[in-house]
């Protein structure tokens, strides 16, 4: 590795400190006490309308012939679970998702997505981490984290990825951790001196040395919990282990991050109440509520948003598939979240109702939703506001 690629890594592990939080001389608003958040991107657009699903909807039944999931009978395990009146939730998620919806700790936001119609799915990803008008020009250094984190003050933010996501581009330096490859360090101590000592005194010597720092920290909580798991617990798998993983970091270390998890393109053989999407949500709940328990008594204090980049076609295809769409559900979770409810402005499930005649429109836009709860969670002003989502007036589901 050559010393500038080096440094250009190191420089990107130190964590951001207080002065690193000031903008033209000005500090700017703190997040409340303990405030942590997560974002949890669902790269592929996931099926939404099998996830938390139309229970009320004839439209629903007769739209997906092979995909429909039952409506909720108790004496059957494999159909849905009732949430109100109109919704149910997929069967897979009883275990791990709806504990949390009985406690009030989700709540689920129907007909939510982005303005952007290209159903492209690398345009989409991009409209959401950038969070910029699509109607202007795209600023591809400077996605919204980024511009939160410069917003705050005491931020320590991390993005659980194998690059930098969009999504924290164009600030300061920010730590990626691909969290589910995490191995030993391919620098040992005594190279880490000889590196620390070639930068003492020069002006990246404390980048150099904080690098090093958080670098050996989180090798040593992964491995530490890699150690616990093997004496006789469940192995964790998948999104799971790094989820769990992850609220370990965040409860000691980290209060701002971001973390996508890949596998929701379902153009054939999705399943209904059991197959491929089942599957992929089964492993989601357990990621999702084994964070919840990792945090500990952070969860209170955290909030969890899953976005995808848009949703799919309400009607199955012809490969019992669903192909690209547009509006989604997102999730919104946390110990103090007021949820247990179905979030947001509703219309009916039905074929006059669907955008072009093929998908769920767009009731909420994704960055009026997170400006929602930046605005509840970090007490931030609307000019604060606008310095992350410019030109946004935040909707306020009272969610928090």
């Amino acid at each position: 590795m050559h010393r500038r690629d080096l440094l250009t890594g190191l420089a990107a592990l130190a964590p951001m400190t207080l002065a690193s939080m000031t903008v033209a001389g000005r500090v700017w608003a703190a997040p409340k006490a303990d405030a942590r958040l997560l974002v949890v991107f669902l790269r592929g657009a996931y099926d939404a309308a099998n996830v938390v699903i139309p229970i009320g909807s004839e439209f629903y039944y007769a739209a997906r012939p092979t995909l429909a999931i039952a409506r909720p009978d108790p004496a059957v395990a494999t159909s849905a679970i009732a949430l109100d009146r109109d919704w149910g939730l997929h069967p897979a998620l009883r275990s791990t998702i709806l504990p949390l919806w009985q406690k009030g700790q989700v709540a689920f936001v129907p007909f939510a997505g982005t303005d952007d119609v290209t159903r492209s799915h690398f345009e989409t990803q991009d409209t959401i981490e950038l969070g910029q008008d699509i109607k202007g020009t795209r600023d591809y250094r400077s996605g919204f984290m980024a511009r939160l984190a410069a917003t705050l003050t005491r931020v320590r933010p991390i993005a659980f990825t194998e690059q930098m996501p969009l999504a924290f581009q164009g600030g300061e330096a920010v730590p990626n951790i691909a969290i589910n490859t995490v191995g030993k360090p391919g620098i040992d101590a005594r190279q880490a001196s000889l590196i620390t000592s070639m930068y003492e005194g020069r002006p990246l010597a404390a980048a150099v040395q904080e690098g090093f720092r958080v670098r050996d920290d989180v090798f040593n909580a992964v491995t530490e919990h890699m150690m616990e798991a093997s004496r006789g617990a469940v192995s964790p798998k998948g999104f799971e282990l790094s989820a769990r993983r992850i609220g370990r970091l965040m409860r000691e270390q980290f209060n701002l991050g971001f973390v996508d998890v890949g596998g929701w393109d379902t153009h054939v053989n999705q399943g209904g109440a059991t197959g491929y999407l089942a599957d992929r949500l089964a492993e989601l709940g357990r990621g999702l509520s084994g964070f919840a328990e990792e945090i500990g008594p952070q969860w209170t204090n955290t909030v969890v948003v899953v976005v995808s980049e848009f949703g799919r076609t309400f009607r199955e295809n012809g490969n019992r598939g669903t192909d690209h769409g547009h509006g989604s559900v997102y999730w919104v979770l946390g110990g103090a979240l007021k949820g247990g409810r179905i979030a947001g402005d509703q219309v009916a499930v039905d074929q006059p109702h669907l955008f072009q005649n093929r998908d769920y429109p767009v009731l909420t836009d994704y960055r009026a939703l997170l400006a929602g709860l930046f605005q509840r969670l970090y007490g931030l002003d609307q000019a604060a506001l606008h310095r992350v989502f410019a030109g946004v007036k935040g909707k306020d589901l009272g969610l928090v």
